[in-house]
């Protein structure tokens, strides 16, 4: 069996993208963060922590990118659908100075 931290967290990230099993992967996330019964046991200093923080790090950072992601999305539809034909598009250069 071929197993690396990588393919593990490959697996989750899916997981939280797919959105049949998204809240599942929340709500337990969350229950295994809470739960005393870890990988890691949390009775020990610092090694007990580092799996919860760990997991809890991935959660944060998935879930923020689909809300994130879901909100441009959002956004780009409601742009698109309030522009009309006499908007124009400009693009403005600067020339930056540095000032001493």
């Amino acid at each position: 069996m071929n197993f690396s931290i990588q393919s593990l967290y490959n697996w989750y990230r899916g997981l939280l993208r797919n959105p049949k099993f998204r809240w599942w992967a929340i709500l337990g996330t969350i229950v295994y963060i809470l739960s005393p019964i870890d990988i890691a046991p949390d009775f020990i200093p610092g090694l007990g922590q580092v799996d919860d923080v760990l997991l809890l790090t991935i959660l944060v950072t998935e879930v923020s990118g689909l809300v994130i992601e879901g909100w441009k999305a959002r956004k780009g539809e409601e742009t698109t659908a309030s522009t009309d034909s006499t908007s124009t598009d400009s693009t403005v250069d600067v020339d930056a100075v540095s000032v001493k």
